[in-house]
């Protein structure tokens, strides 16, 4: 009976952690304020829900960034491919002015917010997200659920896919 039950719990383990990409957002990460590019703030939360009923890709990046930019030409064929989906880009670039010129250089085409936090990546926001590597991509869903949390600029065919699922 012991192994049985030991066999079970084992398996639920397992069971709970492969393949499960999708994880909410915490609370503390909702509350988290995001600078626009003409210097307001705004929760994490609020620009979620301004596009509720829509697809959004979420990408965190920097300027200073070698795998971001490197990336940049695939983010635009993501784009090209999912048309009926929002991009937001949030930077972690350390200034204001080096976040906007880095937009402009790379011509983003999207929603953009900066994280205002000296610690960068390892500030409050990249901590409530569990951000650990740049580029990072998020999917959420028509209906506000995160449907891939972590994916990185080697995954751009696993984040398509999870687009054209979500139709």
């Amino acid at each position: 009976m012991k192994n049985i039950a030991l066999s079970i719990l084992i398996l639920f383990s397992l069971s709970s952690c492969l393949g499960q990409d999708d994880k909410a957002f915490s609370k503390k990460s909702l509350q988290e304020k995001l600078t626009t590019t003409d210097n307001n703030t705004i929760s994490f939360k609020e620009m979620l829900k301004k596009h509720k009923g829509k697809k959004i890709v979420i990408e965190v990046w920097a300027s200073w960034c070698g795998d971001c930019v490197g990336a940049m030409p695939k983010v635009k064929t993501l784009q090209a491919n999912n048309p009926d989906a929002v991009f937001v880009f949030i930077s972690m670039d350390k200034t204001f002015d080096k976040w906007k010129a880095g937009i402009e250089k790379h011509e983003l085409v999207g929603e953009h917010y900066w994280v205002n936090d000296e610690k960068g990546m390892k500030g409050s926001f990249g901590k409530n997200i569990d951000l650990d590597w740049i580029p990072r991509y998020i999917v959420v869903d028509k209906s506000g659920k995160v449907v891939l949390y972590r994916a990185i600029e080697t995954e751009f065919d696993k984040i398509d896919k999870t687009l054209k699922s979500l139709n």
